[in-house]
């Protein structure tokens, strides 16, 4: 065999500052310390997107953006990640493309060149309610399509595994579980000056509970809302991410039960801030009511903090054993669980250990390892689909 040139999509990687963007920097940096030395990474992206996100990659000789070249219209440049981009693969000699956000190009079979998709989750599917009814449709398509199409299929958690057989009939021979790794820096410790002024920046006080993710109705934080008025006075909730139209109607509820003070809504908080946010916390909350996975959950434990995370879906596999586990509409047994995981509280430290042990499993150098292992797998010994 030839020069391996692996390609990635690489939208996410430099447009978002969670969830799927943070799959993507962590992978190609954790593959591109494991990756034989004559391997190529390239990461194919319609802009240069935000430069604090882009330069999260550590770009080298072998791991290197690629642009849309002569496609000035933003809508030329979307279009080029459907069908175009397979033109600058062929290019580039790229030998296989990875799909890291459940997508896949037209034409990749055509021009010879394999292909692996990671799907996130299928909740489009499974809660269908919190889609509008087009993007619902048009992400049905790109799963059928990625089922259709993909050499192999890479699946964050056995629940998404499940989820991908039942919902799109793939055999399960055709399907790798991998689950995510987090940055390493969640782990690394924080100056108490640069807590301090992410304290007075956010205008925070009390003692922190922590949730990450988006601030939408599937995350469930009015859970955490409601939980409030079951805790001590001095506990604030903290909630970071991308906020919507639910953000206000959580507000106002909050509003209705005096709760507003303690409750604090930040978004666009910078990397550097966010790993200060947890290292300020007491306890982190994650009251979604489905996921493919749960990376904050992840983020949480390496951070040193205990976790209580909601039934249902798979945050059990995240989280592991030794995190507290409540019911989504059980704002009583929410709060029961954080006064459990609060400064303290007996076991409190004994969990925290023992999930520290448990999330090894989710390491980037294992992880990068098993992704490896599919990519030869996929290049040696081909799916006839």
């Amino acid at each position: 065999m030839g020069k391996t040139v692996i390609g990635f999509d690489a939208k996410r990687v430099v447009r978002n500052g969670t969830g799927l963007g943070n799959y993507g920097r962590t992978l190609v940096n954790d593959l591109a310390r494991v990756a034989p030395a004559d391997w190529q990474l390239r990461l194919y992206a319609p802009d240069k997107g935000r430069d604090d996100l882009r330069r999260q990659v550590a770009e080298t000789e072998r791991l290197t953006f690629v642009y849309p070249q002569h496609r000035p219209l933003k809508v030329q440049r979307s279009l080029w990640r459907i069908g175009p981009i397979v033109d600058d693969l062929r290019r580039d000699g790229v030998t296989l493309y990875h799909g890291l956000t459940g997508e896949l190009p037209r034409g990749l079979r055509q021009a010879g060149i394999r292909s692996v998709v990671t799907i996130h989750d299928l909740i489009f599917m499974r809660h269908p309610e919190y889609y509008h009814a087009l993007d619902r449709k048009i992400y049905e398509w790109k799963f059928r399509v990625v089922c259709r199409e993909a050499d192999r299929i890479i699946a964050i958690s056995e629940r998404t595994k499940q989820d991908i057989m039942e919902l799109g009939g793939v055999n399960a021979n055709r399907i790798n579980v991998i689950y995510q790794s987090c940055s390493p820096r969640f782990a690394e410790t924080v100056s108490q000056e640069q807590t301090e002024a992410v304290r007075s920046r956010y205008g925070l006080s009390g003692r922190l509970v922590l949730s990450v993710g988006s601030i939408e109705e599937r995350k469930n934080i009015r859970l955490a809302v409601e939980a409030l008025r079951h805790l001590p006075e001095d506990i604030h909730l903290v909630a970071v991410g991308r906020q919507t139209s639910y953000s206000q109607k959580v507000l106002k509820a909050a509003e209705k039960q005096d709760l507003a003070s303690r409750v604090h809504f930040l978004h666009g908080v910078p990397d550097d801030d966010l790993q200060a946010l947890y290292q300020m916390a007491e306890v982190f909350v994650y009251p979604s009511r489905y996921e493919g996975f749960g990376i904050p959950i992840i983020e949480a434990i390496h951070s040193g903090l205990p976790v209580v995370a909601a039934t249902g879906s798979c945050l059990e596999e995240a989280g592991g054993p030794d995190c507290l586990y409540v019911a989504p509409d059980d704002a009583e047994g929410l709060a029961a669980a954080i006064k459990e995981s609060l400064h303290g509280a007996t076991g409190r430290e004994e969990r925290i250990s023992r999930s520290r042990d448990y999330v090894r499993r989710f390491e980037g150098s294992d992880v990068a390892g098993q992704v490896m292992d599919v990519y030869r797998r996929v290049l040696e010994f081909p799916t006839s689909l």
